[in-house]
This record gives C-alpha cells, structure tokens and sequence, in this order.
C-alpha cells in the first residue's frame, strides 16, 4: 500500500468514526502518518475533557484504522 493509499484509508476510518464523536459534541482530525506505520491524531470539541477519551481511543479510534489499514502500529493523540 502506498503512502497515499495509507491516508486515504486512515482519512475512511476517522470518517467512520466521526459521526459518534460528533454526536457527543466532539470530532477528530488527523495530524500526520509518519513512516507509514504511526498515526497521530486530534481529538477535539467535547472529546478533549472527555473522561473516556483514552478508551476511545484505543476501543474505537486504534481499531477502526487498523481495520482500514492494518500496517498501522500506533496511534496517538496530540493535545
């Protein structure tokens, strides 16, 4: 998968997941992809004091783009 394949994959995935986010007053961007296997991330609105924002992050957020693109190794949120 090529470079470009990666973000547009992983620009899917947070599609995916925007909807929930929103719902709850929230929403996420992405920051960058770097060396094709790390993704880091923006959760934003509501989602930045959100008590459960570490496990969106791993339970919805991690899983949904590994599903896109599974050569993804970590994800991260920048504050």
């Amino acid at each position: 998968m090529t470079t470009l394949e990666i973000k547009e994959n992983v620009e899917k995935a947070l599609e995916e997941i925007r909807p929930f986010l929103n719902s709850d007053g929230g929403n996420i961007s992405l920051v960058e992809i770097i060396e094709d296997r790390h993704v880091k991330v923006r959760l934003e609105g509501a989602c930045t004091s959100c008590n459960f924002s570490m496990s969106t992050m791993k339970a919805g957020v991690e899983t949904t783009i590994k599903k896109y693109a599974p050569q993804i190794e970590t994800v991260e949120n920048i504050a």
